[in-house]
């Protein structure tokens, strides 16, 4: 695999900050440290840096040339709140925050390739470095572009890159068309009678009517939707009652909605309050449903996918680059920066089939580091072919 030779070169330092970063996970809009990090790294090599973008995001600026064509990156910056299992030197050291999804990696990633860059300079325009907070639920995405990110630091193509624990460690995966589903959050709460459990006759009791309800729920994809599209209904939290006794009061359900279509995601929301509404009367209970809308589907554009393949190709050869559409129907905030620019996210491998095969999202996960040239790389090079000095 053709790593630039420069990045392999200081790929021990990016090892070494991937690692610190790792120590040291900060969650959503709280990434002081890591932003103050990255500045200085950015400042050390030339670039110029803007803080205070969506609180603690900031983006460096380099220049070079004449040309007016511009091109932004963007890497994730927080972590998740749950507590890490590993037991390595870098495990983490804040307690109940972890880098369990890689964004440890992901500004690693972009460091080196902004350093590279900002050596060789192989270049004709604009390149802007887009380090986002709070990818993890908290919206920093849609923060940075309310906040005029792309007003202030035009870019003609933004592109996002995510590690792939199910992919093999040198392959990517990139294709135009939804590549990540919208993720909505659902809340259903359920009003009953309560009272003693041995008189169940003289109760209306939530917990069977919320039950009934999670059930009832499954049908709106299994028989209100058109089987050639996708979608998923989850309801994954259940609270009520208080007592091994008692008929509680109310009971509460909660979960995420994930879909791809507009129209397909309203008529879930509709079909959730009919069902939700109906299976609460027909027992003699009362319910109602908050379902609030996250983030939207990640949706690739054509021209700047082939674009984002061809610079893959350049770095990982044409086998190692799937271009079939694969969609996931998990989420991300870099859906807000393609509905404003044209651009593409790019999933790429760090499997290998042990430790590093673990999943997202898992206590032992660990980005791995050998995957940090080959990112480097591959945003160096899109880099490269989309500001031609020719």
């Amino acid at each position: 695999m053709p790593i630039i030779n420069r990045i392999a070169e200081f790929q021990p330092e990016l090892t070494a900050t991937r690692r610190d970063i790792h120590a040291h996970p900060e969650l959503g809009f709280e990434e002081h440290r890591t932003s103050d990090l990255v500045a200085k790294a950015l400042e050390s090599w030339g670039i110029e840096v803007h803080r205070g973008i969506a609180g603690t995001g900031l983006v460096g600026v380099l220049r070079n040339g004449t040309s007016k064509r511009s091109i932004g990156f963007r890497a994730d910056m927080d972590c998740l709140p749950m507590t890490e299992t590993n037991d390595f030197g870098h495990r983490s050291t804040n307690p109940g925050r972890m880098h369990a999804c890689g964004h440890d990696g992901h500004t690693t990633m972009l460091l080196g390739a902004a350093r590279y860059l900002a050596e060789t300079r192989n270049f004709d325009g604009t390149v802007n470095f887009i380090f986002q907070p709070a990818e993890e639920g908290g919206g920093g995405g849609r923060v940075m572009v309310e906040e005029g990110l792309f007003d202030r630091f035009p870019c003609d193509a933004v592109y996002g890159m995510h590690n792939s624990p199910e992919l093999p460690l040198g392959e990517a995966r990139i294709f135009a068309g939804p590549a990540l589903a919208a993720a909505d959050r659902i809340t259903i709460t359920v009003h009953g009678k309560g009272g003693h459990a041995s008189r169940p006759q003289q109760c209306v009791d939530p917990v069977l009517v919320a039950s009934h309800i999670v059930v009832a729920t499954q049908s709106i994809v299994a028989r209100s939707m058109d089987p050639i599209d996708t979608a998923v209904v989850s309801i994954c939290q259940f609270h009520a009652g208080e007592a091994s006794n008692v008929i509680p009061e109310t009971a509460e359900l909660r979960g995420t909605v994930r879909t791809f279509k507009p129209e397909v995601q309203d008529m879930i929301e509709r079909r959730l309050h009919e069902v939700v509404r109906a299976t609460a009367e027909a027992h003699g209970a009362k319910a109602e449903l908050s379902y609030q809308r996250g983030y939207p589907p990640t949706v690739n554009h054509a021209e700047q996918a082939e674009r984002a393949a061809l610079a893959a190709v350049a770095v990982l050869g044409e086998p190692k680059v799937h271009r079939k559409p694969v969609p996931r129907m998990g989420a991300e905030d870099f859906s807000y920066m393609l509905i404003a620019r044209p651009g593409c996210f790019i999933g790429i491998g760090q499997g290998d089939g042990g430790k590093h095969s673990v999943s997202l999202h898992n206590p032992r996960y660990d980005f791995n580091d050998d995957l940090i040239p080959l990112g480097s790389s591959l945003f160096a090079r899109l880099a490269e072919q989309e500001l031609s000095r020719e």
